[in-house]
């Protein structure tokens, strides 16, 4: 699309500034989405000393032609991430951890057991840290969704990534229905959970997509959304339909508000899990 608009340029820091947690990532061999999706924000957030985790390996058995992270053929979990990931979280003295996964389509359970068993070892090493959690749609299986659920998250997190017509040729082997359902069911199981999805924009939607997209999941149960510009990763990648201005970001917050959202994150460079530490409240 030619030259980037003024609203996307931005610098990151010198790389010193966040290397520490780079180190420290890579002596306990973990992933975080952060690098693997190729995420704008990285420099700003090992900076400010955090990180969203990437759990179950580095590689998705999903094909999603929006991201960057590895496609392929994962290897078995390894029953020591979770340990090393609550290790990680302590030395960083994270008070809010984010832990998200590749999609693990190959396992029974799509990684559940895997999820609540990195929430309790986080919770053993930082009793006081909340912990959220960016989970996969699980091919709709309810039962493997409730195990996560009862190792009681303080926030579940799932996006529906972008509008329905679109899922086709943004994300193939996922479903719209299917996400809002996970949301939906998390919110009546389990109340007091603070739920929350995201998606995208710049893929070719019309804005009234989006709203309707808005309604749904506030009927759905959600209580914050996050919603982000559409950066393409890789040539490989889908290319970007339009740089969405800040206006239309202001406009899609006021509208989320207006609904009854409780947080609502509106902006070019806002990702699911950027600040995500601002909506949880204590």
């Amino acid at each position: 699309m030619g030259s980037l608009p003024p609203w996307i340029r931005r610098r990151f820091p010198p790389q010193e500034e966040w290397e520490k947690v780079e180190k420290l990532l890579r002596s306990l061999s973990l992933h975080t989405v952060c690098e693997s999706a190729r995420c704008p924000n990285l420099g700003e957030c090992f900076r400010r000393g955090t990180a969203t985790f990437l759990i179950l390996g580095d590689t998705c058995t999903r094909s999603c032609r929006f991201c960057a992270v590895k496609k392929g053929i994962p290897l078995p979990p390894d029953p020591e991430e979770p340990q090393r990931v609550a290790e990680a979280a302590g030395t960083l003295n994270l008070h809010h951890v984010v832990v998200t996964s590749v999609t693990r389509d190959d396992l029974p359970d799509g990684g559940a057991e895997h999820f609540a068993k990195t929430i309790q070892a986080i919770r053993e090493r930082l009793p006081q840290a909340t912990v959220e959690v960016l989970v996969p749609d699980f091919r709709g299986s309810a039962e493997a969704l409730e195990i996560v659920l009862a190792a009681r998250p303080d926030v579940l997190n799932h996006n529906v990534e972008t509008v329905p017509r679109l899922y086709p040729l943004v994300r193939p082997q996922a479903d719209y229905a299917r996400s809002l359902e996970l949301l939906r069911r998390t919110k009546v199981r389990y109340p007091g959970i603070l739920v929350k999805s995201g998606l995208m924009v710049g893929l070719g939607e019309a804005r009234e997509e989006v709203e309707a997209v808005l309604l749904d999941l506030q009927e759905a149960g959600c209580d914050v959304v996050t919603i982000g510009q559409y950066l393409r990763p890789t040539a490989w990648h889908l290319p970007v339909a339009a740089y969405v201005p800040p206006e239309v970001f202001a406009y899609y917050r006021e509208y989320a508000l207006r609904l009854g959202f409780r947080g609502v994150a509106s902006g070019p460079f806002v990702r699911s899990s950027y600040r995500a530490e601002e909506f949880v409240s204590g």
